[in-house]
């Protein structure tokens, strides 16, 4: 960039779950409806990207965009809590953010 244009703020979510799954068909059933649910509810891209073949563990990513990082880590935050208060057969055990400036 420039430096002309807005400043991009990108922010990443990571959400470590704990889930009362014992089969891949369980999980996939806990972690798509918590994957739709935030999909529909936050202007992110949400997707499973780590613990994929462990049935009692998922990671879910959430990103979002924006030219304010105070805003970008309002929306991780109000994720990372529909996420606890939504889920509650489900355990977070470890949420990270992380802003990256562009």
């Amino acid at each position: 960039m420039n430096g002309d244009g807005p400043a991009t703020t990108i922010g990443v979510l990571t959400v470590r779950l704990a889930l009362p799954a014992e089969t891949l068909k369980e999980k996939r059933s806990i972690v798509k409806s918590v994957v739709e649910r935030l999909r529909g509810r936050f202007n992110a891209s949400v997707a499973e990207v780590g613990d994929l073949d462990t049935p009692g563990r998922a990671t879910i990513a959430a990103v979002v965009a924006s030219n304010d990082s105070g805003h970008a880590d309002s929306q991780l935050q109000a994720i990372a809590r529909a996420v606890e208060e939504w889920r509650l057969d489900a355990e977070v055990v470890e949420v990270a953010t992380e802003l990256i400036h562009l």
